[in-house]
């Protein structure tokens, strides 16, 4: 059995030898002719017989030469066929060719990661073996390849951008993130998702796309599986606050899962990014470049669908969704999709009851700092900086001066899609939606079987029949069903008036009494062109 074995062997090897009758003296790799053998020889030679004419860089073969000499030249003579883009040699083709595919054929026996070359999985099996052979000279970090040493040295210890875009000048460190921005201006869309065939500009948004048809990222201490990364940290940091280590900003106390991310948000605080008109201090350049068009104005990103302008490229991003009603961010507690990620953090406050926002005054706390600040207008200032521009009524937010307006104006900015009708408030549309064509749905009480069309009505509706009310008055045992009719009756144990005659200064707690007055008042100073106003 061992002499067939033998046999065998020696056939293969004659075989091998006619085929590739070269073998290398120093290695023992075989070649097919000659000339392949004389390239591969200057290998361990080290002899360069091959010159640039254009810059006089030597190299072991003429091949190598010839495709060096098309960094002057600019020939491209290898062309995707599925996107027509170029390429100076043929192994970029090959590689870029798997960016289309999604194909990544080198796997990492150790953690079961994929590349699309044999080169990258060289450099990550490093990470696995710790193997660390490229020293900074500046403050002794330690790389795994040239390439990220060259990356570092060019992020952290120079300002130069070497890589201009073509299109609008804005120059970048390093080469990838000016190709990824380029993307911008071309919309070049590279990456195709293999599951749905949606394509995308940017490898790492067709990666959190894929996401939502795989859940790749496990939570470590509940199992829980997640479509992006950025989930799973959501998730961690709300859920497994106390099991995950998280590293702490020892000026704000503020944590990060990163010590990359700690190392940006410092910046806040040694004034790295300093505003030059108010002195506000930014994490990152292109934060503060953002912030600097809150001063000059400039919304350089349009929708297209409505020409709505923005000052950020996410804001008009999340805007778009508006349009498409894509809501790609999911909440994996209840299933309820959002347009923006910022949108799902401040929902999940619902689930975690978490409510980081404390009001100083009353030491009441809010899920979002909007509602911290309509809350500190609200309860503890008398300010009312927003001024109607028709009768002069005075209001502490915006959004309630904005539906006042129209009462001057006549706007109607609510228009029913199936006829020509139009209405000055929301409200109005829902029910002529629910009435007159039966689009949407009504809130029934399931005990005296009314329809609704507020959410609100309905639920206080509810309220009634349980015989519950919740917000009670501090001052007398009288109970309310809504906070806004408890607010309405404190009056009653004030000395507050907040609604004044117009004509003579007098002032009332209820409206109903200044509205009667009004009248009475008009007729005794004999103005009856206000009267018929009326």
């Amino acid at each position: 059995m061992q002499t067939e074995t033998d046999s065998n062997n020696v056939a293969e090897c004659s075989q091998d030898e006619k085929r590739k009758p070269y073998p290398c003296s120093m290695c023992n790799k075989r070649f097919a002719t000659k000339k392949y053998y004389n390239a591969h020889r200057n290998i361990h030679t080290g002899e360069k017989l091959f010159s640039c004419t254009e810059c006089g860089k030597q190299f072991i073969s003429k091949s190598q030469l010839a495709s060096h000499q098309r960094t002057h030249t600019g020939e491209k003579p290898f062309a995707c066929n599925v996107c027509d883009k170029r390429f100076a040699h043929d192994r970029t083709l090959i590689y870029h060719r798997l960016v289309h595919s999604n194909e990544k054929p080198f796997l990492c026996t150790a953690c079961d990661r994929r590349f699309r070359t044999k080169s990258k999985l060289n450099v990550h099996r490093k990470v696995h073996t710790e193997e660390t052979v490229y020293s900074c000279n500046q403050c002794e970090k330690r790389f795994v390849s040239k390439y990220n040493l060259k990356g570092h040295l060019l992020s952290v210890h120079s300002e130069e951008k070497p890589f201009v875009c073509t299109f609008c000048g804005k120059r970048f460190k390093n080469k990838y993130n000016c190709n990824t921005h380029r993307n911008i201006h071309t919309r070049e869309k590279l990456y195709s998702c293999t599951h749905c065939g949606k394509q995308f500009v940017h490898e790492s948004n067709l990666r959190d796309h894929e996401g939502t048809h795989t859940r790749p990222f496990l939570c470590i201490v509940c199992y829980k599986e997640f479509s992006t990364k950025q989930n799973l940290d959501d998730h961690r940091r709300t859920m497994h606050c106390d099991e995950v280590v998280s590293l702490c900003c020892k000026h704000c106390d503020k944590r990060y899962l990163s010590k990359t991310a700690l190392k940006t948000h410092m910046n806040v605080h040694t004034g790295k990014y300093k505003c030059s008109e108010c002195s506000k201090c930014c994490s990152c350049s292109n934060q503060l470049a953002e912030h600097m068009r809150t001063h000059s104005g400039e919304r350089p990103f349009e929708c297209a669908v409505c020409g709505k302008r923005f000052r950020h490229p996410s804001h008009l991003v999340n805007h778009s969704r508006i349009h498409s009603g894509d809501k790609p961010y999911k909440c994996h507690t209840c299933d309820k999709a959002f347009r923006s990620r910022s949108c799902l953090c401040i929902h999940m406050r619902v689930h975690t009851g978490e409510k980081p926002h404390k009001c100083p005054l009353c030491d009441k706390s809010f899920r979002q700092t909007g509602a911290l600040q309509a809350h500190t207008r609200r309860a503890h200032s008398h300010r009312r900086p927003y001024e109607c521009p028709y009768c002069g009524k005075q209001f502490k937010n915006k959004y309630y001066l904005k539906p006042h307006v129209r009462i001057h104006t006549g706007a109607k900015p609510y228009s029913c899609r199936h006829c020509s009708d139009s209405f000055t408030w929301i409200d109005q549309l829902k029910q002529h939606l629910l009435i007159s064509h039966n689009d949407g749905t009504w809130f029934t009480c399931d005990i005296c079987q009314e329809n609704f069309y507020n959410g609100n009505a309905f639920k206080i509706h509810l309220l009634q029949h349980e015989g519950v009310k919740p917000y009670a008055c501090s001052e007398c045992p009288k109970r309310f069903y809504t906070a806004s009719l408890l607010k309405d009756h404190l009056r009653v144990h004030s000395d507050i008036k907040p609604f004044a005659c117009g004509l003579c200064a007098k002032t009332f707690k209820w409206k109903e009494s200044v509205m009667s007055h009004f009248g009475t008042c008009a007729f005794n100073l004999g103005l009856n062109d206000v009267l018929r106003l009326r």
